[in-house]
């Protein structure tokens, strides 16, 4: 999860808030919230990321459908690729499943260059496998010069 328009700390805890209090989500670890420079489109605010994990009851598209509500639902009108937002919710992975159709891909595309993904999932998550890959993600590496974190800060998602 993202953000970097507005109250970013607030918008991320109240994404983290809406997820907890629908009844088919439990929110399972949440790690450290990072702030990092854009990824992209560079003349824009830093974003504050992190990385939450959920058990749930929906499947992988009624999953990303109730996602993609919570963002409009804080305030999410769309913008350009990579550009600012309030928040944006992504599916990083869905268990072992491997998917794509346009609208979702799993595991999300380039996990594997994004440290501002790859920090926080390695927070809560070294272990895991990504199943395209067949590397842990902890085994992930990012080139120095490809680095967006500037550092953790001291708030907390929960």
């Amino acid at each position: 999860m993202g953000s970097n328009k507005g109250d970013k700390v607030l918008f991320l805890r109240k994404a983290v808030q809406e997820i907890a209090d629908d009844s088919k989500c439990k929110i399972e670890l949440n790690s450290s919230i990072y702030e990092t420079i854009p990824y992209g489109i560079k003349e824009q605010d830093n974003f504050l990321n992190a990385v939450i994990k959920i058990s749930t009851l929906y499947n992988l598209t009624e999953l990303f459908s109730f996602l993609k509500s919570i963002e409009t639902k804080l305030g999410r009108l769309g913008g350009a690729k990579w550009g600012p937002r309030e928040i944006d919710l992504d599916i990083l992975f869905f268990n072992e499943i491997i998917y794509s159709d346009g609208k979702i891909t799993v595991p999300h595309k380039e996990i594997e260059y994004r440290d501002f993904v790859l920090t926080p999932l390695c927070e809560i998550a070294p272990n895991l496998s990504h199943p395209v890959l067949n590397q842990k993600i902890s085994d992930i590496c990012i080139d120095k010069k490809d680095m967006t974190i500037i550092g953790k800060i001291k708030d907390k998602l929960l």
